[in-house]
């Protein structure tokens, strides 16, 4: 049972820091429940805003609909009480509403809707999707806005007067244009995250058009650095965002962009450096090459 209304979860994500944890992999990249658990309640001993168990950072795309369940479920059992537990529904229509059940089954406060698989799709089908994810679920619903999932503002709006459990509207294209139609079509009606790679990178002036959050990869292994940076956008302290983006964020993309598929593998590289491993990433991704890790751990040396 969700401990908190979908707005309630809303009002508890906008202000604050959010983040997707890595799923632990043992040698053979089976999922390690007990290293997932321990990550977990690192990550909720500080103050994030909420996490999101089996999404991208978490590798959701590799995981079977039981894997996934049994990620969100353990998420939720760890830090559910700590932290609000959100999960990740994809695929087909049918699928999504599989996982948005079983999220809800799980303990889950909330769910990410993620593009549907592969087909492209126009705003009418869009909307059938997400109302038939929305009808599956009392939990509150996050839309992210990528790939071949670009919601149109007025697409937005129909959906948000259809469903109260439409929560959230993430966006990982960068849009600047379609980004401000949207805030100024909805405003509060909805709360505003910025997903794109490295959200950092961006955070400052996304803040400017309504985006009060964002999720933070970093976050996984440098959580101080990300939650003092997070304060730094919130306080919009430009010359503190410029200093951490030159002297760590700026030089950790230059890392992550040497490979496609990097986004994730340099999060599990971070917590080999820092002697938290989570295990490597399963295929088709790539761990981080010696020289990558070297770079990187010595790297995270100067914020941590």
């Amino acid at each position: 049972m969700a401990k908190y209304s979908p707005q309630e979860l809303a009002n508890t994500l906008k202000d604050g820091l959010l983040s997707f944890p890595v799923t632990s992999f043992d040698a053979q990249l089976q999922f390690d429940e007990e290293n997932y658990r321990k990550h977990l309640a690192w990550q909720a001993s500080f103050p994030v805003a909420g996490l999101f168990a089996a999404g991208g950072t978490g590798e959701g795309f590799s995981l079977t609909p039981a894997e996934s369940e049994r990620v969100v479920r353990a998420a939720v059992e760890e830090v559910g009480n700590v932290v609000p537990v959100l999960a990740s529904a994809g695929g087909s229509t049918a699928q999504a509403i599989e996982n948005a059940k079983a999220a809800e089954a799980a303990g889950a406060e909330g769910i990410l809707l993620l593009p549907p698989y592969l087909t492209e799709a126009d705003q009418g089908g869009l909307i059938d999707h997400v109302s038939a994810i929305c009808n599956a679920t009392s939990l509150g619903v996050i839309i992210y806005n990528r790939a071949n999932a670009i919601y149109k503002d007025t697409t937005v709006a129909a959906l948000a007067d259809r469903h109260e459990n439409l929560i959230g509207f993430k966006d990982g294209v960068g849009d600047l244009e379609h980004d401000a139609r949207v805030y100024a079509k909805l405003g509060d009606r909805l709360f505003y995250l910025g997903g794109l790679p490295t959200a950092e990178t961006f955070a400052l002036p996304l803040l400017q058009l309504g985006m009060s959050t964002y999720s933070s990869a970093m976050y996984n292994f440098v959580p101080q650095f990300a939650l003092d940076f997070y304060q730094d956008v919130r306080n919009q302290d430009r010359v503190a965002v410029n200093k951490k983006l030159n002297e760590f964020v700026i030089p950790y993309l230059d890392i992550r962009d040497r490979v496609k598929g990097y986004s994730v593998s340099i999060v599990k590289g971070g917590l080999d450096a820092i002697g938290r491993s989570a295990g490597g990433v399963r295929p088709p991704l790539q761990n981080l090459a010696p020289q990558d890790f070297a770079d990187l751990k010595e790297l995270i040396a100067t914020v941590s």
